[in-house]
């Protein structure tokens, strides 16, 4: 095949010439990239024949419809001919030399700004600067070498520019996707034919745009073509009509052909319902990349069906309404980044009990993940019951922790003591910790409640279930209602453990409150050789995950060295626990 002008935004390095070399690599494609500075440049050059072929962002899974790719196919009347989805690995880089604490000055693509906007909210005193590509931006800080800038490009970028890493997976959730779409003109050269012929499909997909009128039931009067055809909608998302008051566009993915007899007749139907109505076009779906083979599933046993009922709750229940299983008797969720915590899944939070260095959290960050552990927990503030002990590094234990998450992608836990805290640790960690010793600090757990961070309210050493769920009841009476409670044991006569783990108090929790459940073996306990039974028992038992210690040295750790895992002790218990069924009922 004759060599092929592809153009793209940007430069070497963007986003969009990793996807074309990819794609031309794949299909053996003798190409020439020529990059130019806006997507309208993209699709110009294609129009005007100085290059064969183009490629247009359209969506992300972020930010949601890039609506300059669509417009821009349908208003030249392009013609696409390839989808590709490719997930947009954002990592923020500066030069060889420079800290995540001393950067001022951030460029990145405004599309790019819109998916990190979580990690660019934690950079306290930095100004975000919009610039053409990402590609762009990494050369602008190389050239620079000043250490107060950075940028957010992909990685391969650090060889081509010569720039280091400062943080990974920065995107707001890690499973960001942007969706391409390869085009070409209306009048396809020799070279673009037979290079469609070469595409193999995986499934066609076509896609519109249309207006409808602004009147009740417009909409459902088109949905329902698609209804009565079985034609399967992908995609509907709508914006303001430019210049049109009350009107909008709506931006269409459906499964099917334009050229097949169903979907034509459709599309005929479809018409006496908008004012405005244009097929972009259909196109096939190019299998790029398998950019994470996806481990095999794991084999688990069906949950059991619900037997719930009211009559199970206690004459208490009156004083937790919100937390009450009543209100939701299958229970709930809590989704925190890409983990849902309530779910089938038994979920395991992991880490150091106390902040002592960045090496050592994210030494312990990085194994608890390659692991199995799912989130990260670590003590930047610590309530010790000796006021001589070591009370952790403070904020900036809270930044270890929160750039330990950034660059593992393990969302983080951290422990909030005053009210006067609650704000600024809501922005740099993803989940409050309320500990035992504040579970009826009622000006704290109302002052969480006006968050929507993710709550783990810790059992107080004394306290009651029902006290436990009247604590919970505070922070939900506020309106927040992502909290999960922690059995982390309770005092008793027996002296032989620092606390006796209570795991009784999870089925009787299961059937009082929908709220999930988390166990804490490492306080219960507080010998090491002891936890790896409970985390089985937990498990067995109901909870819907644990919490635990991990520390790199245990024999050097400034609090609980007694109860922190080692690394190959938390392996052992990973292993334990894959053989132990999740229980998804009470």
């Amino acid at each position: 095949m004759s060599k092929l002008i592809c153009s793209f935004e940007g430069i070497d390095g963007s986003h969009s010439s990793l996807v074309l070399k990819s794609f031309c690599d794949q299909m053996n494609l003798a190409f020439e990239p020529l990059g130019v500075p806006t997507l309208r440049h993209v699709a110009t050059s294609v129009l005007t024949q100085k290059s064969h072929i183009g490629l247009l962002p359209i969506d992300n899974a972020i930010t949601g419809t890039i609506r300059d790719g669509y417009d821009l196919l349908t208003q030249y009347n392009l013609v696409p001919f390839t989808e590709i989805q490719w997930k947009m690995d954002h990592r923020l880089l500066a030069v060889d030399g420079a800290a995540l604490s001393g950067i001022r000055e951030v460029y990145a693509h405004p599309l790019v700004i819109g998916e990190c906007g979580q990690f660019l909210g934690t950079l306290t005193g930095a100004k975000i600067i919009p610039c053409e590509d990402t590609g762009f931006a990494a050369k602008e800080v190389a050239e620079s070498k000043d250490p107060t800038k950075a940028a957010i490009a992909p990685p391969t970028v650090c060889q081509l520019y010569g720039l280091v890493e400062l943080a990974k997976s920065i995107a707001d959730h890690p499973e960001n996707f942007t969706r391409f779409i390869l085009f070409h003109a209306p009048t396809p050269s020799e070279a673009v034919a037979n290079l469609r012929k070469d595409v193999e499909s995986s499934g066609q997909k076509t896609s519109l745009v249309m207006s409808t009128a602004n009147d009740a039931g417009a909409l459902y009067k088109c949905l329902q073509v698609f209804n009565e055809s079985k034609i399967n909608l992908t995609k509907l998302e709508s914006r303001p009509k430019l210049g049109k008051s009350w009107e909008y566009l709506f931006y269409v993915d459906f499964e099917g052909n334009s050229e097949d007899e169903k979907v034509k007749k459709a599309l005929q139907s479809l018409e006496e319902h908008t004012s405005f109505l244009q097929v972009v076009g259909s196109y096939e779906n190019c299998p790029l990349q398998k950019l994470a083979e996806k481990k095999p599933a794991k084999k688990t046993t069906q949950p059991r069906e619900e037997n719930w009922s009211a009559e199970m709750l206690p004459n208490s229940s009156k004083n937790w309404p919100k937390v009450s299983r009543a209100v939701s008797p299958k229970g709930s969720k809590i989704v925190v980044n890409n983990v849902t915590i309530g779910a089938d899944d038994f979920i395991v939070i992991a880490g150091p009990c106390s902040v002592e260095s960045k090496e050592q959290v994210l030494d312990t960050a990085k194994w608890i993940k390659e692991n199995g552990a799912v989130m990260l927990r670590g003590g930047a503030f610590k309530p010790r019951t000796h006021p001589y002990s070591f009370q952790g590094m403070g904020w900036e234990g809270v930044q270890i922790l929160s750039e330990a998450g950034r660059t593992t992608g393990l969302p983080v836990v951290s422990e909030v003591m005053s009210v006067d805290q609650v704000e600024k640790m809501a922005r740099e960690v993803d989940v409050l910790q309320v500990g035992a010793r504040n579970m009826q600090n009622f000006d704290l757990l109302r002052a969480i409640g006006k968050t929507q961070r993710a709550v783990l309210l810790k059992r107080g050493m004394s306290a009651s279930i029902d006290e436990l769920l009247c604590a919970a009841e505070y922070i939900l009476s506020e309106g927040n209602p992502n909290v999960m409670l922690c059995e982390r044991g309770i005092r008793t006569f027996e002296t032989a453990t620092r606390n006796t783990l209570d795991l009784s108090a999870v089925p009787v929790l299961r059937e009082r409150t929908h709220l999930p459940i988390i166990v804490d073996p490492s306080h219960a306990i507080g010998v090491r050789r002891w936890i790896r039974p409970l985390c089985r028992a937990a498990k067995a038992v109901g909870a819907h995950g644990i919490i635990i210690e991990v520390h790199p040295d245990p024999e050097k750790a400034l609090s609980d060295k007694d109860q922190a895992l080692t690394f190959d002790d938390f392996v052992q218990i990973m292993n334990d626990l894959e053989k132990i069924p999740a229980i998804n009922h009470y």
